[in-house]
């Protein structure tokens, strides 16, 4: 049976489920101004940006890793969040959630890296912490490679060498090993202190359990295809559970949906979960 569209049934749906998870994909912050790096958008000068985006790619030229996640940081440092981001935020306050679901809990679940989702949470509720799961780490964050050392690091640039190449539109430069990022402790080599494929994601524990207990799953701007988090809602909707998916297009997530909602998620989402108030930006600005 195909997934409905229909808002009035969704918010049916919404308004009688007591534990509510978000899953966040690149979608989300597309309209903030972040690459996606999927599909028809994969490639960074000439590179095909997800194969970047490994431990073995970092062995083998940490120069050109670090030149795409410099300009990542880049973009993201100069981005804000958007509606979508916003909307998802007000379900983590119980003064706004209680209006649309009543009894129940909110879990957001993000595999981006850009920190938005804190900003909009943040924005959201500024005397509360935010209570959510960011499942690939974050850009900011950088580990040494020698002694392990974790710090976030929000300068532009995070090093010399690398000021201005977000800005280059040809192949990767060949920066020097001793001048890119080092440990301020022991001066080894940094790496993003991002979930890489092929690496473990953070939280699995803990997010087995929201999913478990969900009895409603929203799927928000994600190709449901990396693992775990692809697997998330097939899970929810296994138990019981119903499933929405908010997306620009189709994607292999359709496939569990009860509910599909196509179009740009930071229209979507807000108008869908709060209708047009919130959609206009009258109950939470967004500036």
């Amino acid at each position: 049976m195909a997934p409905s569209n229909d808002v009035e049934q969704f918010r049916s749906v919404l308004r009688k489920s007591r534990s509510i998870v978000a899953i966040a994909g690149a979608g989300l912050s597309a309209a903030s101004g972040i690459p996606t790096f999927r599909g028809a958008g994969g490639l960074w000068r000439s590179h095909d940006a997800m194969s970047l985006a490994t431990p073995q790619a970092f062995l083998d030229n940490p120069s050109r890793v670090w030149q795409f996640y410099h300009y990542r940081r880049e973009k993201a440092l100069r981005a804000t969040p958007n509606a979508g981001h916003l909307a998802l935020a007000l379900l983590s306050v119980p003064e706004h959630l209680k209006v649309i679901a009543p009894e129940a809990r909110f879990t957001l679940v993000t595999q981006n890296v850009d920190g938005l989702s804190v900003q909009a949470f943040r924005k959201a509720s500024p005397s509360r912490e935010p209570q959510l799961f960011e499942i690939h780490g974050h850009l900011f964050d950088t580990i040494c490679t020698n002694c392990g050392d974790r710090k976030t690091n929000v300068d532009s640039p995070i090093c010399p060498a690398l000021a201005g190449t977000e800005e280059m539109v040809g192949n990767a430069l060949e920066i020097s090993l001793t001048d890119l990022p080092r440990c301020h402790k022991c001066a080894g080599l940094l790496r993003p202190g991002v979930v890489w494929f092929d690496e473990i994601p953070h939280h699995l524990a803990e997010i087995g359990k929201v999913v478990d207990d969900a009895d409603l799953a929203l799927i928000v701007g994600t190709s449901s295809t990396v693992y775990p988090a692809a697997g998330y809602a097939y899970e929810v909707a296994e138990h019981g559970g119903t499933v929405a998916v908010f997306n620009i297009q189709h994607s292999e997530g359709d496939e569990d949906a009860h509910f599909l909602f196509l179009g740009p998620c930071e229209k979507t989402l807000p108008y869908v979960l709060f209708g047009t108030d919130v959609a206009e930006s009258k109950v939470l600005p967004l500036n």
